[in-house]
């Protein structure tokens, strides 16, 4: 599953996360170790960069952060970050740098790359959204199967299928990649690289890199 792998996806010099995708080859496989992560690296950053509010939330200097948003830890924001009015961060997270979480957004055991931008009413959860993607307005990741049986990925392409091994996983987002206003990305879903999705699709499985998404039967090449 070529489109799925880490190095077919993620620019690794954009998140701080870097060393924690090594060894491994599809991103998901990192979900499970980003709590002990931050817990490891948290206590290393650069005291004249970075400041800690609170029990194990690490804020860049530079960053800014509404007095209404809500951070639970662990939790890293980045340098030039900015947590806009009434986000959520439960936890477990790593907002890039120079990234956006916006207003009624909720995070929940993620990697959010640099410069990403999630600024409207989404829900990002058990996921990985690479370098410069972002998200419409309203768009959300659904990271539980209705039924909770694990999650398969799935490349219709192929008919290549992993069991991942896991409950909980939302979406793998590639560097670059747009998401249109109040789509939903099933349990599940590995968008690759530089890919646009339509607004208001429902989306599941693998989408390949530089595609325009329009509906489950009608992805189309950009090249």
């Amino acid at each position: 599953m070529e489109t799925a792998r880490i190095s077919n996806m993620y620019d690794l010099s954009h998140t701080i996360a870097s060393k924690l995708f090594e060894g491994k080859t599809y991103p998901w496989e990192v979900l499970a170790d980003i709590k002990d992560y931050i817990m490891e690296i948290g206590p290393t950053l650069d005291e004249d960069k970075f400041t800690r509010i609170g029990d194990n939330i690490w804020v860049a200097k530079s960053a800014t952060v509404a007095p209404t948003a809500c951070l639970n830890g662990p939790l890293i924001i980045d340098e030039d970050a900015e947590i806009r009015h009434c986000a959520f961060i439960r936890g477990s997270a790593i907002i890039g740098k120079g990234s956006v979480v916006g207003n009624s957004t909720e995070i929940k055991n993620d990697i959010i790359f640099d410069s990403v931008q999630v600024p409207h009413y989404n829900y990002v959860g058990d996921s990985i959204l690479g370098y410069k993607s972002h998200m419409g307005a309203g768009s959300i990741t659904s990271n539980v199967k209705s039924d909770k049986t694990l999650v398969v990925v799935k490349d219709r392409t192929n008919g290549e299928e992993i069991e991942t091994g896991l409950k909980k996983f939302g979406a793998m987002l590639g560097d670059y990649v747009e998401v249109g206003c109040n789509s939903v990305l099933n349990p599940g879903t590995v968008i690759g690289s530089h890919s646009n999705i339509y607004p208001t699709s429902s989306v599941r499985g693998v989408v390949p890199a530089n595609s325009i998404y329009k509906d489950m039967n009608n992805i189309v090449s950009k090249n």
